[in-house]
């Protein structure tokens, strides 16, 4: 079986090529172009196994060289230090390096998405193109604004009201021409942004992941798309921390010698746009009633808000990553909002608009009325058992920490340390019975 290694370039791929007994060669150096590499891939037998670094092209070369290799994997640059740390470093080099490695079987690979996995995140790189260019744009006009001391009395500047407003505020000539055109590629780059929106809706609107992640509260359509393209398969994380890393959500941690860890802030490692989704999530979730908020409110008490955003987005991944594998919906999940998500997917992905049936009686409207404030309530139950759950750990902890210093000192076994000390899940139980019995509305 041969092991082959192509480092490629923008313009030419270098070839090695590692058998057994024969040792690592190179084959020469062919051109990077489609048909050049069409070329080379038809002189592959089905028992080769070809390795590529991860470039811009990779997935196309890729499909390419998978009808006709045996087995084509992917390297992770950042990871092959046999390459990075390399002290003469050319094409040829690399690829032979590359060969020899495939052929040892110690090469860190990257996972490879199937195509549909692939298409999605063209679908969604697509989309964060447009809305960096969208937000390009208010810029300029708040610049302008800025620059010629006027202050937009709506809170929203883009809003319906604000855009009414900017179309009358006197500026200088010039100023008003920049603001005119501005606006008007805005309206052109909105209507790109739900036609690339609408795409994705009906690509996943049957998808039952999408559903899973918009029973978490804080959590839309675009950040649910986007957290499927990057995950693919969540069975390919062991942990819910390993996505969390991925995400680069995870914080840096430095130590040497006897010296404490020094826990700094998140990593940044991974795709930014997901990251940020996440964040924005975050915004959205800390202001629903249920466990998030109250999880947003103890970190926010002792951090600042902030870092209790940025620890609230990941308490989301790690939802994320348990729906995804469990197959479940998130627990306290509030029905009327997660099926008002689900039915705006719905409809821009093409489903027929109700606009214009009949609203119901009043007393229809009485009953929907009760069941979003009994729907609160539920939240509200849930908050309040995660903050008995919370205090029931600190009070275990602190207790057994007490115990075990006294007992340890008068020779007794570390084993009874916990010993009639309730449990967290039991602190948990009975903080929702109690909830339960003295907080239920009647209807």
């Amino acid at each position: 079986m041969r092991s082959i290694g192509l480092d490629v370039g923008k313009h030419v791929a270098e070839v090695a090529i590692s058998e057994p007994g024969r040792g690592t060669r190179s084959a020469g150096r062919i051109s990077a172009s489609p048909e050049s590499l069409r070329a080379f891939a038809t002189t592959l037998r089905p028992d080769d196994q070809v390795v590529l670094e991860a470039t811009t092209n990779t997935w196309a070369i890729v499909e390419l060289l998978e009808r006709h290799a045996g087995r084509v994997v992917v390297s992770n640059p950042l990871r092959t230090r046999a390459i990075a740390d390399a002290k003469v470093k050319t094409d040829t080099i690399d690829a032979a390096t590359l060969a020899e490695l495939l052929a040892a079987d110690y090469l860190p690979t990257v996972w490879q998405p199937d195509p549909a996995t692939r298409a999605l995140r063209r679908r969604v790189a697509s989309r964060a193109v447009l809305v960096a260019e969208r937000t390009r744009l208010r810029n300029r006009i708040s610049a302008v604004l800025t620059r010629n001391l006027v202050v937009c009395p709506w809170s929203d500047t883009f809003g319906r009201g604000g855009r009414a407003w900017l179309t009358t505020v006197e500026l200088p000539t010039d100023e008003r021409e920049v603001v005119d055109l501005t606006l008007r590629l805005l309206d052109g780059l909105a209507a790109e942004i739900e036609v690339a929106e609408a795409g994705i809706a009906r690509t996943v609107v049957d998808d039952a992941r999408i559903r899973r992640l918009l029973s978490i509260p804080g959590i839309g359509l675009q950040t649910a798309v986007g957290l499927i393209a990057v995950i693919g398969d969540a069975g390919r994380f062991t942990r819910p921390n390993k996505l969390v890393g991925y995400l680069g959500l995870d914080p840096i941690v430095r130590q040497s010698g006897g010296r404490p860890a020094y826990t700094g802030h998140i990593s940044h490692a991974g795709q930014g746009h997901v990251r940020g989704l996440l964040v924005e999530a975050a915004l959205g979730a800390a202001r629903v009633p249920g466990p998030l908020h109250a999880f947003y409110g103890r970190v926010a008490a002792r951090r600042g808000h902030a870092i209790a955003i940025v620890a609230v987005a990941r308490k989301l991944a790690v939802l994320a990553w348990h729906l995804l594998t469990d197959d479940v919906d998130y627990r306290w999940a509030p029905a009327r909002l997660t099926a008002t998500k689900i039915r705006a997917v719905e409809l821009a992905a093409g489903a027929p608009s109700q606009r214009g049936r009949v609203s119901g009686s009043g007393e229809t409207r009485d009953r929907a009325k009760r069941e979003r404030e009994l729907e609160r309530a539920v939240l509200a139950q849930a908050e309040a058992a995660y903050v008995a759950f919370v205090e029931a750990r600190r009070t275990t902890d602190a207790v057994a920490t007490k115990r075990g210093a006294t007992e340890l000192s008068q020779g007794q076994s570390p084993a009874r340390l916990r010993g009639g000390v309730e449990s967290p899940t039991s602190a948990l139980r009975h903080g929702v019975d109690r909830v339960r019995a003295e907080d239920t509305p009647t209807a």
